[in-house]
């Protein structure tokens, strides 16, 4: 382990907590930038692992309101109600990674040109989803019904290849299924908690065998500089959706995907 190893960690982790929740999708930004700085993680875990960073951002930022369910959660039926959709929003997800797991780190994590390809149509998708003239029917995460939860679970389950990004394929689902923007955003915050803590443990326990303390040290690098960018980001991200949509980031999407496929070009 060198010192650019984790200086370049700590710049993934930065990154890992810039696009975690917006979305551009942060794995397919942190594998094109590992590709690009020649990192290369064991058994590709590092991408997923320090995604605990972002998980505990979202923990400390909604910490207040999650004791707040959790106490009215034995009495309160809306309480009740919105646990049982994000579990069902969750379990698609479950089934397909874990069936899927092999294939998409082996195949779709090594796949550069996929990354930027699905980047850029992501990004087409967001420019013309934020122009249609939709009525959201839905405008607090505590009031979607189950049915929706499971539908907007379906949509993240297009999260695995990378590239697409879970939070903007969870937002993009629930726009189309009648939510306004904020709310939307908010529900990819709190299904992200179980799914990101079940991709964590289940790499984990999959690469238990081949982890080091050097990969340790690097996860952890990466863990702590994705905590304090996410925490920033999360909360701010609710009011700029709210004001101003999704174009920065579509844009965002197309630039980056375009410099990738320039890059995989003259690197050749």
């Amino acid at each position: 382990m060198t010192d650019q190893t984790i200086v370049a960690a700590a710049l993934l982790g930065v990154l890992e907590g810039l696009t975690e929740f917006i979305p551009v999708s942060s794995t397919g930004h942190l594998l094109l930038a590992g590709h690009f700085l020649g990192f290369e993680s064991t058994g590709k875990t590092f991408e997923v692992l320090i995604q605990l960073g972002a998980i505990g951002a979202i923990v400390s930022v909604y910490a207040a309101r999650l004791w707040q369910m959790a106490t009215r959660l034995p009495s309160d039926p809306q309480t009740q109600r919105f646990v049982l959709g994000i579990l069902l929003a969750f379990l698609p997800a479950v089934v397909v990674g874990v069936l899927a797991h092999g294939f998409i780190k082996t195949v779709l994590f090594e796949s550069p040109m996929t990354i930027c390809i699905v980047l850029i149509v992501g990004g087409f998708i967001l420019l013309w989803i934020d122009r249609l003239p939709l009525k959201p029917r839905y405008t607090d995460v505590m009031d979607y019904p189950p049915s929706l939860c499971l539908k907007i679970g379906l949509f993240q389950v297009l999260a695995m290849v990378p590239g697409t990004s879970r939070s903007g394929a969870t937002i993009v689902g629930a726009l189309l299924m009648g939510t306004d923007k904020r709310s939307a955003a908010e529900f990819s915050f709190f299904l992200a908690m179980p799914t990101m803590a079940g991709a964590f443990a289940y790499d984990l326990f999959q690469n238990r065998a081949l982890l080091t303390m050097d990969d340790a040290v690097i996860i952890a690098t990466g863990f702590i500089t994705s905590f304090i960018v996410a925490v920033i980001v999360v909360r701010m991200l609710l009011d700029y959706v709210s004001r101003y949509g999704f174009g920065l980031f579509a844009w965002w999407r197309i630039i980056v995907g375009s410099a990738g496929l320039v890059g995989l070009w003259l690197l050749g």
